[in-house]
């Protein structure tokens, strides 16, 4: 990242040679301000203008500090590159530079061959932990990896969006350098890797900028978490880009996952954000932006961003899975599989109607390319909201069930999938926090709270059995098994079972579907009957493919195919019944059909 002047600050302690450091702080509401150096001296920051603390002074990189408001309040680097340890305590200076990089030349891979995998850090071991598995997700077909965030938290295990630190990696996950180990040997693998992060609010413990930066927050604005970051002001957009530029330039990181951007006030900020980053980031190098965003702004892809995840699609298939209506489901719960045509041929299913609380929500879509929609069956928050965190493989049956996951993996949609889900984890994904005293008690309650309007948690008495966050067991019972996949056993063997299936899909996918997704577009989808339908795209190719799903219990008609190059089917002999109009129950068929035989089919 460029030097800032000294009229504009990095936020932060930024090393300027091997022995010397800048310190900077934007404190406004403070009239003191000193840096005191683990094992030194205390020194005085300088006031600078608009509420900056300034000092430059001999400090190594390791060295740890923290700062002193007004002669008693001592805190942490709020842009603390690493933490000593916990979140309340010394910071430590981190030199950037120092990294040896082995794969200097990787410049990613470009969007369209993503298939994404979901990853919890500290439930695979931490960085060096995550390590241990990436060969296992490139057999299986996975170019990216997704990392949920790990910005610094209270305590040893959290799910990371309670982060009070952003610029540090959460220190129980390992150090800066051990992310520079991962990040370096997924790409030797070929494998991008992407990165969670959260700028819509800070955790509920650890956060002390309300001490000394008050306007750091707007009052007359609340969040679910409280009141909003303020973008209006230079100071606080320039700590998060920085922040961004940070993830991308020194640690190399792919892409960026943004969180919850309905949450951000001001849509300019998301503007900027993407404008710098794209200056920042050289041409050479692929970086992909991709935003959580409640709100179905599709107008988003056309300013920086590459694509959104679709919430719509996991709901809705979610719904038609299950038969599960309660909450949010409610939305989706009204001729779900004409919502499923919907969002398989225009991308979002709400494009500005009303939801159940009475808001409009969404933009038109159907003017974007499949590939700015991230289709999921599953990820952290549709396992982890629920209870008792289970997952679609103990609440549907296995054969829809697969035939779902070929509609995810091999439609033009870019496909992610939650860790555990490629061998059918059973291991729920359960919430977890390491809170104490007051707050533990008060998460605990909260959480149990969140479920009076599922019909299966009315009962108080229900609720309190749901698995306390801050309990230890809690977070070990969210940890992935993969050591089943080696069981000697009929489980064991469903787990190998899985496997196969989501390395077989990925082939197809990477063989025949992503070498032809550059210009693909929606073609539409019809239903065919209850849970069932028909989904086209033209691919850039010129060839249309062509996903025939039936999720029922019930053989459904289907128009026959005709001449067709069948790159997946459910059941042995599903393609050929297909042609004899009938699709099977729980059946994916997936196909490729030549230009003129699809513009033949139109005719007829």
């Amino acid at each position: 990242m460029p030097s800032r002047t000294d009229e504009s600050w990095r936020h932060g302690a930024v090393l300027l040679d091997p022995e010397h450091t800048r310190f900077a702080l934007w404190a406004p509401d403070a009239y003191y301000v000193s840096v005191e150096l683990e094992d030194g001296p205390s020194l005085a920051l300088l006031p600078q203008e608009n509420g900056w603390f300034v000092l430059d002074t001999r400090c190594p990189a390791g060295t740890g500090y923290r700062y002193t408001i007004d002669e008693n309040l001592k805190v942490p680097d709020p842009a603390s590159r690493a933490q000593v340890s916990e979140v309340h305590g010394y910071s430590r200076v981190v030199d950037h530079n120092a990294f040896e990089w082995q794969h200097s030349a990787w410049s990613g891979r470009p969007w369209h061959e993503a298939v994404i995998y979901e990853l919890h850090v500290g439930a695979l071991g931490g960085f060096a932990g995550v390590e241990q598995h990436l060969q296992r997700l490139v057999d299986t077909g996975i170019t990216a990896i997704e990392l949920m965030p790990i910005a610094q938290f209270p305590g040893e295990r959290n799910w990371g969006y309670d982060g009070v630190l952003p610029y540090a990696p959460q220190s129980s996950y390992g150090t800066p350098e051990q992310l520079k180990h991962l990040i370096d040997t997924a790409h030797g693998l070929g494998l991008m890797v992407i990165l969670d992060v959260v700028y819509n609010h800070f955790g509920p413990d650890g956060n002390y900028l309300n001490a000394y930066a008050k306007h750091f927050f707007r009052s007359d604005k609340k969040t679910p978490w409280g009141d909003a970051i303020d973008f209006r002001r230079r100071e606080v957009r320039d700590f998060f880009i920085d922040n961004s530029l940070m993830w991308l330039l020194d640690y190399r990181f792919d892409g960026l996952r943004f969180d919850a951007v309905h949450a951000i006030e001001d849509p300019t900020f998301l503007q900027e954000m993407a404008q710098r980053i794209r200056q920042a980031v050289p041409p050479s190098r692929h970086v992909w932006l991709t935003l959580e965003n409640e709100f179905n702004q599709a107008s988003h892809i056309t300013k920086g961003y590459d694509a959104q995840w679709n919430d719509d699609g996991h709901n809705t298939l979610h719904v038609l899975l299950t038969g599960e209506t309660d909450a949010y489901y409610t939305d989706f719960a009204e001729q779900p599989t004409h919502k499923l045509a919907r969002l398989l041929g225009e991308g979002f299913v709400y494009q500005g109607e009303t939801t159940r609380h009475g808001h409009a929500r969404g933009e038109p879509s159907a003017h974007l390319p499949p590939t700015a929609f991230v289709l999921f069956l599953q990820n952290h928050d549709q396992i982890g909201n629920r209870a008792l965190g289970e997952r679609l493989i103990q609440l549907c049956p296995a054969p829809a069930l697969r035939a779902a996951t070929a509609l995810l993996l091999l439609s033009p949609m870019i496909p992610l999938m939650f860790m555990g889900d490629e061998w059918g984890a059973s291991e729920p994904f359960l919430f977890f926090t390491d809170f104490h005293d007051e707050l533990a008690d008060a998460v605990r309650e909260g959480r149990r709270g969140e479920f009076a309007d599922f019909a299966a948690f009315a009962d108080p008495a229900r609720r309190e059995r749901i698995p306390d966050p801050n309990a230890l067991q809690t977070f070990r019972s969210s940890r992935p098994a993969a050591d089943a996949l080696l069981l000697e056993t009929d489980l064991g063997q469903d787990h190998r079972n899985w496997q196969a299936l989501y390395r077989e899909l990925l082939a197809v996918r990477h063989a025949h579907i992503v070498p032809r997704l550059a210009g693909a577009r929606a073609l539409g989808a019809q239903v065919l009957a209850d849970k069932a339908v028909s989904a086209r795209w033209e691919m850039g190719d010129g060839q249309v493919l062509r996903i025939d799903l039936n999720l029922s219990e019930h053989s459904v008609q289907v128009d026959s195919h005709g001449v067709q190059h069948v790159l997946h089917e459910s059941h042995p002999q599903s393609a050929e019944l297909s042609r004899r109009g009938s699709l099977n129950p729980y059946t994916a068929i997936v196909s490729l059909i030549s230009s003129d035989v699809a513009e033949d089919t139109d005719e007829q």
